[in-house]
């Protein structure tokens, strides 16, 4: 099994608030897709650098867990081109990791 984690902003480059029925819309299409879900609504930091300038985004994160890698990621290669044309980004952070359920 496979879990996925999209790193979502709060902010749009410009400093503008992300609409809340932005993210109502990924949890519903994530929801759709995977059967269920987990939300982490806190507002996390994510800090990166990139040409000697050090970038700071606020975001929330979604997990979802999958059986079926390939397929998966294809689904989330899409995923990703939308998330970033709706929330204006140059790019979405999603993480793949290995994962057992008990």
């Amino acid at each position: 099994m496979k879990e996925y984690d999209i790193f979502v902003p709060l902010c749009y480059n410009d400093g503008t608030s992300v609409e809340a029925r932005k993210f109502q819309n990924i949890q519903s299409q994530l929801l759709e897709r995977f059967g269920g879900l987990t939300f982490f609504p806190q507002p996390n930091t994510g800090l990166w650098k990139m040409a000697g300038v050090t970038y700071r985004d606020e975001i929330v994160i979604y997990r979802v867990i999958a059986a079926d890698a390939s397929e998966t990621r294809a689904y989330f290669a899409e995923f990703k081109e939308r998330l970033k044309l709706d929330l204006e980004q140059l790019d979405i952070l999603i993480v793949e990791r290995d994962v057992t359920t008990i």
